[in-house]
């Protein structure tokens, strides 16, 4: 891609002429996208209040503040809307013909080739390697990485439902859950593990917005575009 841009990296009528638009990204794949993204921030900034709670409630005559349980509420509406999130984006994966692009990428991950040519890229010494499919393999691990996380934190987090509320849903999974719990050695390493996955999906986050602006500068194919249009620019083949 950067041997079609011009030197000091304007875009001029010729490049314009190297260059295609491209579908990388579904309506839908973006939709889940955002509300994801919404709800990794909101549950991290609900969790961390209900562990550790950091705003002081405004008094009352009589005890109706309930800032803890405003909170919790929070946290369970968009825990439970990450659950819905994360189980649309698993069907689009693994079985909506327009994800065929995302599963593609797993033949770039068994290619060493690729590998290499990939690591050359981050390293400046190397054209950006043509793939397969949509994700490079160090992307690839990485979101592999992300949806392990995704589904333990989930997993753990319903664990921690089921000790508070206890009809409806919590009640259906009230049985699973706590030999599930049990099997973990107890609710409290549940909690731990819950704590220590929110850090790893925070390391993530801030990894990911870092490389997704790198793409975007180092690669100028449009990369931050892609996940607001849908479209991004590759050269004409």
């Amino acid at each position: 891609m950067a041997d079609v841009v011009s030197k000091g990296d304007i875009m001029t009528k010729n490049d314009l002429k190297c260059l295609e638009r491209e579908v990388e990204f579904t309506s839908s794949y973006r939709w889940q996208h955002w509300l994801r993204a919404l709800s990794i921030v909101a549950l991290v900034v609900s969790g961390f209040y209900i562990a550790v709670p950091f705003i002081t409630p405004t008094p009352h005559a009589t005890p109706t503040g309930f800032l803890q349980g405003y909170f919790r509420a929070f946290h369970l509406f968009f825990g439970f809307l990450l659950i819905a999130v994360v189980l649309f984006k698993s069907y689009i994966f693994l079985f909506v013909k327009d994800s065929s692009g995302e599963r593609r990428s797993l033949l770039d991950l068994i290619n060493p080739a690729i590998w290499g040519k990939q690591i050359c890229y981050y390293l400046f010494a190397c054209r950006h390697p043509e793939l397969k499919g949509t994700y490079n393999p160090i992307q690839f691990v990485a979101y592999i990485a992300f949806y392990a996380m995704i589904f333990g934190i989930i997993l753990t987090g319903l664990m921690l439902y089921v000790q508070v509320y206890h009809e409806g849903l919590a009640g259906f999974l009230y049985d699973p859950m706590m030999k599930l719990t049990a099997l973990f050695g107890g609710l409290s390493v549940v909690r731990q593990v819950h704590h220590l996955l929110t850090w790893g999906i925070i390391l993530f986050v801030t990894v990911h917005v870092y490389m997704a602006i790198f793409n975007a500068i180092y690669g100028k194919e449009g990369s931050m575009d892609a996940i607001f249009s849908g479209l991004k620019w590759h050269p004409k083949h």
